[in-house]
């Protein structure tokens, strides 16, 4: 059995579930929203990711003993209150944007109905998921992008907390990475996995021919040898005596990527290893691959910037009531009126309007429940009446991703920051 998720959340979650039961509101229907207000840093469009993770956290949110425990150490809520833990069971309905697909201000990326007690006590869990692999998946793809029909492999894991690190090869591949180096990435979600050989494994023999030699020995003459670990061109010249023309490829760490790239095509051209490919990392995000287009470089290897969100760690996404059921049993629509933390109320659908030639021109986000004419709907079930029906394959939103991309207008991918790429339209 998984580990709960259920203290995956914050105290106050917990306090008004209590102060809602005493007041007898706690049973009263809900409807809650994900949202962006705005798309942080100046990105053209956000990337939806992380939604099979918030179903796996879901069908784990369960109080058992150990929690129940530390609740009632630490005095956290009273007995009643933990008394409905104890048989908590999340029973309403969850729809929202499927995996890979593209979001914008105001889209209802994830819609939660249920009880207020059973609904609220999953916002945590659920902002923390999207927040972190949304921003992830955005990163992701503006590289992707940038690098065109060249390959990435993500391989930040030593840049970030050991969990983060899983959910970030995951959010990549699923916006077109080709790899990973995160094994447990590969083990958990079927991540494609790849590696060589750190600058280490060259500095621990008595000299860079012996590195090489090993590294060939063990795995073939395909393999990639970082050869910036002293003298590039000496360690061009030595990679291809030692491995041949049929070497895989070099990689390049360090230095102006682009000129060193230039220099060692030239080189392997001339030793006759024309096939031998160039890989670059060292320090790359989508500025840096774009910058790199007219280099002769064969594929990329992103960190840092991956696992950071390339700047903006965080998708600003909220989870705000929209809808209740008020004292007589009607639903209401509810919205916040705070400065600068505005709200739109009402249960929501959304639709992508296309053009003539299938290019999105806009959002639209509608509480009527008509369906615009020529346009494409948004949002799927993920759960019903508490039974997740959702879940799909990483491949299956790996190839949504795609399609959604291809679907957005030009100036979605224009790197500098400005205005999302479609205005969201609500009616």
């Amino acid at each position: 059995m998984s580990m709960s998720s259920a203290l995956l959340t914050d105290h106050y979650e917990l306090t008004m579930v209590e102060a809602a039961l005493r007041s007898g509101a706690a049973s009263r229907r809900a409807v809650f929203e994900v949202f962006a207000r705005q798309l942080p840093g100046g990105r053209r469009y956000g990337v939806v990711a992380g939604t099979g993770r918030v179903l796996d956290a879901l069908e784990a949110f369960r109080f058992g003993d150990d929690e129940l425990a530390f609740l009632r150490d630490n005095e956290v809520v009273d007995e009643p209150t933990l008394d409905f833990l104890a048989g908590y069971r999340f029973g309403g309905d969850v729809r929202g944007y499927p995996e890979g697909e593209c979001y914008f201000p105001g889209s209802p990326i994830m819609t939660v109905e249920g009880t207020f007690a059973e609904a609220v006590l999953l916002e945590t869990v659920i902002l923390s998921i999207l927040n972190h692999d949304c921003a992830i998946a955005t990163a992701a793809s503006r590289m992707v992008h940038a690098a065109g029909n060249r390959p990435i492999i993500e391989m930040g894991s030593r840049r970030t907390h050991e969990k983060a690190a899983v959910a970030a090869a995951r959010a990549a591949y699923l916006c077109g990475f080709a790899s990973t180096s995160n094994l447990m990435a590969g083990r958990v979600y079927g991540v494609p996995t790849a590696g060589t050989a750190a600058h280490a494994f060259t500095l621990l023999h008595d000299s860079e021919e012996q590195a090489f030699q090993a590294q060939i020995d063990s795995l073939g003459a395909g393999t990639t040898l970082l050869v910036d670990t002293y003298d590039v061109a000496r360690a061009v010249r030595t990679a291809v005596e030692l491995a041949g023309p049929s070497l895989g490829a070099v990689r390049l760490d360090s230095g102006d990527l682009c000129e060193v790239a230039r220099e060692v095509r030239a080189q392997l051209d001339a030793l006759g290893a024309h096939k031998t490919r160039i890989i670059v990392t060292s320090d790359l995000d989508e500025y840096a691959i774009a910058a790199l287009a007219s280099a002769p470089v064969d594929g990329y290897g992103v960190g840092t910037s991956l696992v950071t969100g390339s700047g903006v760690p965080t998708a600003a996404l909220v989870y705000k009531l929209v809808a209740r059921e008020d004292a007589d049993g009607i639903m209401r629509p509810v919205a916040k009126r705070s400065v600068g933390k505005p709200s739109r109320g009402g249960l929501k659908q959304a639709f992508r309007s296309l053009d003539a030639t299938g290019t999105a021109v806009a959002e639209l986000v509608t509480v009527s429940g008509e369906p615009p004419a020529d346009a494409r709907p948004l949002q799927v079930p993920l759960v019903g009446d508490g039974e997740i029906v959702g879940r799909e394959s990483l491949q299956a939103a790996r190839d949504r991703h795609r399609a959604a991309v291809a679907e957005l207008p030009v100036t979605a991918h224009q790197l500098s920051r400005g205005d999302a790429a479609l205005p969201t339209v609500f009616d």
